[in-house]
């Protein structure tokens, strides 16, 4: 590893709005670190972990669902907005957290989920209670299909499937009826089309942000708005289900979305805010994060993830040369000056990038290191989800008993035997959920007890404390990307521009401002590439730009194009890149 930190600013970047110079890391509270010895993540855990990620370089720390829950989605089915679940802790402890965090610097941020709550809320246990029921139309309930006999297969009010397989309707006996939930059974979608829906969710948010939570990462919230008459779906579009035009982007989601924003975050400067839209394209994306529409800071979109699931989520094809890197240009060159990204390659919905975009076997920490950098130096404020900074692989799935995730086992459900598909091993949320690795200890430091999802065979040589004091581990590399991003005015404030070196492996781009240049050349295949720069440019010579951080240890092993190796730091731009080679060159102006 090349890493040259004398190259950098002395101080950080000042940043208006104070996000956009912000790196924010994910935490999976299940799966994060557990101090009670239940095999289950606790918010005292987060606490303990916090001075690990003020030493990476962490600005915001958001947190998965923490609410009162009965988990049959890991918490993402709430049964209570404004208490801590029991499995975590409680509202003390999570007060301590917010304190410790906001003593080191750091924001918290916590994971809300209002397109639909659990089937224990009880706003749902009254509303199912009566057809009469004051709450019955918070709601979605409908009768069956005309002339069709209630619960009944077909019977239901119409062909909507759910992002978890089967019906998006569960038959209600006692009252006759359905109701709606784009998610699992236990997950009734609200409706938004009440106000008093509205106003008890605004009501929820700004206790949080009066509690002293600096912002909200919202599920799903590109659903919340469903077509009027709730009609039929036409045919399924992969890797979504039926349905899926009629309630995503649906008719009053922007209306709904800055009546949000006026209602809770106008009254809270400062809020960190960001939405979650499966549906959203780069031109879409602008109506909700244009500044001037009042709705999110930034978004979390699909489109990057969904390449190669034309056929559903579980048959992942292998990606093209350039189609990743096209998909995050186009994202850069449309959202521009006027919207902000959310970059990212790991989440909780997610298998590790490392697995499904690099190479685990052969070039695993220069696969992980090279797609670090080419998203985490783009334009927007880039998320890094837990375990991703040290190359974590996923699970180990081989039989149904290994996975827990919903989604996983309804699909598995459905299959004829015990077999388990390359997709669904592959692709399964659980790959993201899986514990995070400390050390080699056999429950990976991450309890002393039977953990809720098993450790990855892989802890024993990809943990932290493998990589804390090693100066060319991925965790290091992760740390000078991050100082990059905090010193660089051009990381912050800079333009995007693709460069077309020749070759759609490579993926390179400039970020400029009136005071500083960084040119980022990134390797995504397995094979050495020459890139060819627009000739005759003097921006291009190798004088400009000195190499502030490579991921390969010898650099100039793969020769310039005409043949020439370097013997030092000062590789050129021009010079070949080995296989998934990323170097980051800074210019001072």
């Amino acid at each position: 590893m090349i890493h040259r930190p004398e190259l950098l600013p002395d101080t950080y970047t000042s940043a208006s709005p104070w996000w956009k110079n912000a790196v924010l890391y994910q935490v999976y509270p299940r799966s994060f670190q557990d101090t009670n010895g239940d095999g289950i993540g606790d918010l005292e855990g987060i606490c303990s972990r916090l001075d690990y990620l003020a030493d990476l370089g962490i600005d915001i720390v958001w947190i998965s669902p923490i609410y009162r829950s009965p988990q049959a989605d890991n918490g993402y089915d709430i049964s209570d907005y404004r208490d801590i679940d029991p499995l975590f802790g409680d509202l003390a402890a999570f007060d301590r957290l917010v304190a410790r965090a906001h003593e080191l610097g750091m924001r918290i941020v916590m994971d809300l989920v209002v397109n639909h709550t659990s089937i224990e809320h009880p706003w749902f246990l009254e509303s199912a209670s009566s057809v009469h029921s004051p709450r019955r139309d918070w709601y979605y309930w409908r009768d069956a299909r005309p002339g069709m006999e209630p619960g009944t297969p077909g019977a239901q009010p119409n062909n909507w499937e759910s992002f978890f397989g089967g019906s998006a309707w569960e038959f209600d006996p006692r009252s006759g009826q359905y109701y709606l939930h784009l998610f699992a059974r236990e997950q009734p979608d609200l409706n938004w089309e009440n106000p008093r829906v509205r106003e008890a969710v605004y009501e929820m948010m700004n206790w949080w942000l009066d509690r002293g939570v600096d912002g909200f990462r919202v599920d799903a919230i590109d659903v919340i708005s469903k077509a009027p008459g709730l009609p039929d779906g036409g045919p399924a579009r992969a890797p979504f289900g039926v349905g899926h035009e009629l309630y995503a982007d649906g008719p009053r989601l922007h209306e709904f979305l800055q009546e949000m924003n006026a209602r809770t975050f106008a009254h809270h400067p400062g809020t960190f805010t960001v939405g979650e839209a499966s549906n959203a394209s780069p031109e879409s994306a602008l109506l909700f994060c244009a500044p001037e529409r009042g709705e999110f800071n930034m978004l979390i979109q699909f489109e990057h993830m969904n390449v190669g699931l034309e056929d559903g989520k579980f048959s992942p094809r292998p990606l093209q040369e350039g189609e990743l890197a096209d998909v995050f240009t186009r994202w850069q060159e449309t959202l521009g000056q006027r919207g902000w990204n959310a970059l990212y390659l790991e989440n909780h919905d997610q298998p590790r990038s490392v697995a499904r975009f690099g190479d685990a076997e052969a070039y695993w920490r220069e696969s992980a290191t090279a797609l670090a950098t080419a998203y985490l130096l783009q334009r927007g404020t880039p998320f890094i989800y837990q375990g991703q900074e040290i190359g974590m692989l996923g699970g180990s799935f081989s039989a149904p008993s290994d996975f827990r995730d919903i989604e996983s086992l309804n699909y598995l459900a459905s299959c004829s035997d015990d077999h388990i598909p390359a997709g669904v091993a592959a692709m399964s949320r659980d790959n993201g959920r899986t514990p995070m690795q400390w050390d080699d200890s056999p429950t990976a430091g991450f309890t002393s007890a039977h953990p809720w999802i098993s450790i990855p065979p892989s802890a024993s040589r990809i943990n932290v404390a493998a990589q804390m004091q090693d100066p060319s581990s991925i965790l290091s590399y992760y740390k000078a990307l991050i100082d990059a991003r905090h010193r660089i005015p051009a990381l912050t404030d800079g333009t995007f521009d693709r460069i077309d070196v020749g070759d759609p492996a490579l993926f390179t781009y400039c970020r400029r401002t009136s005071c500083s240049e960084v040119l980022v050349m990134v390797n995504l295949s397995g094979t050495a590439r020459a890139p060819y720069f627009p000739s005759p440019d003097e921006a291009w010579t190798p004088s400009r730009w000195t190499l502030y951080l490579g991921n390969v240890d010898e650099p100039g092993a793969g020769g310039s194009p005409d043949g020439q190796n370097e013997e030092d730091c000062s590789l050129p731009p021009c010079a070949s890149m080995r296989p998934w080679e990323a170097r980051v060159y800074v210019r001072a102006l």
